[in-house]
């Protein structure tokens, strides 16, 4: 979808917006339904919301999908993560035969799942030594993001991932986004000890520095662009999210994001635009400590909180419900003319 690096990052300076018409419909119908104006609170808000991405006065959500993707790192091999990378490809594995979270929750929900690894049998490098990725290799993890959006058909969609030591790179991404040091953005991932996430903030210390992107949270001029950013300390399912929600942002459709690690993934874009996650609800806020620091940063505000941290898209799932909940209220709900009940002055 993305030719050059330029076309990616040229992509950011014409992002399409909400449909205006669409939502000041959507807020009348809310004024004439059987309510108090605002008595379902965000509900309402949602379905105005998703009324103007989706074009239309009464949104619907006949179509969900998921697509999970999975890549594996080099910074593994610095002791960051409990787990072997093999990992990564054994939960590939599982997800194909059923068996994860994310299948269980997708398959209850009526959601359409699909899962795409990312070579996995050839790790990013170490982030602590060298870049992570050529540009070569960023453009095409971003594009197979974009290209799995580009042939979606539904009308709502999440992402989630998997990768063994891809907490260290969210983490990472973080700081390269929001400023501050390895202490402020390490969690225990898969279960590190307070010693392993001691180690891991080092870790990502070392990779801010290498690649000159500890850069004071006040100061933030000079910074690298998104994609550069993403080349230097990010991993490949970071770049297919990155990809995937600037190609839905560009087909106007709306996204759920999931937990830290997706929410780390995008974060980059705040820097090149603003309003980058206009098309985006924040689906949660994680167990990882970093999330809803990140959240902040972004003006996110997460639909639920349930102490998850699983990632896989799960926390995103579950808020799709919600999501329904407005949907349904929105689109079913009598107005006062048609329950012959007297409205307000």
């Amino acid at each position: 979808m993305f030719d050059t690096v330029d076309s990616f990052l040229s992509s950011l300076n014409s992002l399409p917006t909400a449909e205006t018409k669409f939502q000041e419909a959507a807020q009348a119908r809310q004024n004439q339904l059987t309510k108090p104006h605002g008595a379902l609170g965000r509900l309402e808000d949602i379905a105005i919301w998703l009324a103007g991405w989706q074009g239309r006065e009464c949104p619907k959500l006949d179509e969900i999908s998921a697509f999970v993707f999975a890549g594996n790192h080099g910074v593994v091999e610095e002791g960051v993560s409990p787990f072997p990378s093999s990992v990564t490809e054994q939960m590939v594995q599982n997800f194909e035969q059923g068996g994860a979270a994310i299948n269980a929750l997708t398959s209850v929900f009526g959601h359409q799942l699909s899962v795409i690894p990312l070579s996995l049998d050839e790790p990013t490098k170490n982030i602590a030594a060298s870049p992570a990725m050529t540009m070569e290799e960023t453009l095409e993890a971003i594009n197979a993001g974009a290209q799995a959006v580009e042939q979606c058909t539904a009308d709502l969609v999440y992402f989630g991932e998997m990768g063994i030591g891809n907490t260290t790179i969210a983490s990472t991404l973080a700081a390269a986004t929001c400023g501050g040091c390895g202490a402020e953005w390490a969690g225990p991932g898969t279960g590190l000890s307070s010693k392993g996430i001691s180690l891991k903030a080092e870790v990502i210390d070392r990779a801010l520095a290498l690649h000159n992107l500890k850069t004071d949270k006040v100061n933030r001029e000079g910074l690298q662009n998104p994609f550069t950013i993403m080349r230097l300390v990010g991993g490949r399912e970071h770049a297919a999210i990155m990809g995937a929600v600037v190609a839905a942002r560009l087909k106007h459709l709306p996204v759920l994001l999931d937990g830290f690690v997706v929410t780390a993934a995008v974060a980059p874009l705040s820097l090149l635009k603003v309003n980058a996650f206009d098309h985006c609800l924040a689906a949660h806020c994680s167990a990882e400590p970093g999330h809803q620091r990140l959240l902040d940063f972004l003006w996110l505000d997460p639909l639920l909180s349930l102490d998850m941290r699983l990632g896989e898209g799960t926390g995103a799932a579950l808020a799709v419900e919600i999501i329904k909940g407005a949907v349904t209220t929105h689109s079913q709900m009598a107005t006062f003319a048609e329950a012959s009940i007297s409205n307000r002055d």
